[in-house]
This record gives C-alpha cells, sequence and structure tokens, in this order.
C-alpha cells in the first residue's frame, strides 16, 4: 500500500511539474512556424496559426502582440489569454523589397546647375 501512495505520489508531482513547464513555454510569433503557434498558444488551432505565418508574410514581422488582433479569427482575448506565452524576439519588421535605385537616378534627381550670362 505504501508503494502505490508514493508511485502515486510520484506521478502526481511529475504531472504537476511538466504542466508548470509547458505553461512556461514562450512562441516568437515572427518566426515560429504554423505547428509551433498552433502547440503553444491557446485556442489557436492549426488554421488560426496557419493565418497567422500568412498574415506575417504578408504584412511583414509583428511590432507588438496586440497586432495578432488583426489576424483573421484572433481577436484581442484570444492574445491576453496567451500574452506571457508570446514573445517577439527582436525581429527586425520585414518589409516588401523595395526597389533599388541606381546611380544614375540619383544623379538625375539632383537639380542641374544653370549657366548664367
Amino acid at each position: 500500500m505504501k508503494f502505490l501512495s508514493t508511485l502515486l505520489s510520484t506521478l502526481v508531482l511529475s504531472l504537476a511539474l511538466a504542466g508548470a513547464a509547458m505553461a512556461g513555454e514562450t512562441v516568437n510569433i515572427n518566426t515560429a512556424d504554423a505547428a509551433t503557434l498552433d502547440r503553444v498558444l491557446i485556442n489557436i488551432g492549426p488554421s488560426k496559426a496557419q493565418a497567422i505565418v500568412d498574415y506575417r508574410k504578408a504584412h511583414g514581422a509583428f511590432r507588438s502582440a496586440e497586432q495578432l488582433a488583426e489576424v483573421k479569427g484572433v481577436g484581442l482575448k484570444t492574445v491576453e489569454k496567451n500574452r506571457d506565452r508570446i514573445s517577439l524576439g527582436g525581429a527586425a519588421p520585414v518589409r516588401p523589397a523595395a526597389t533599388a535605385v541606381r546611380p544614375q537616378q540619383v544623379a538625375s534627381a539632383q537639380p542641374k546647375p544653370v549657366a548664367r550670362r
């Protein structure tokens, strides 16, 4: 009987520690893939996780956790439930590629001197 009690106590303690470890997990919403977002965030399933990744690809990196609410299907309540699980990771915002400025374009943009008589 004592063995069973000790085993049960050990099992309960192990589950409690595992739960605490899972609750402490964070995810960088600027770099995580859909599977990781689905696993770590509360009330975020596979389709919402993929929507987050798609939004990030289309609009660039998230600048704040609240910006997640702009993703279709994710509301401010979901953001608040996940606040301690979300990190931004200091990733530089991804911007759409700009057209390269050629040196001759810069030179032609400057006014040409006017010859005075």
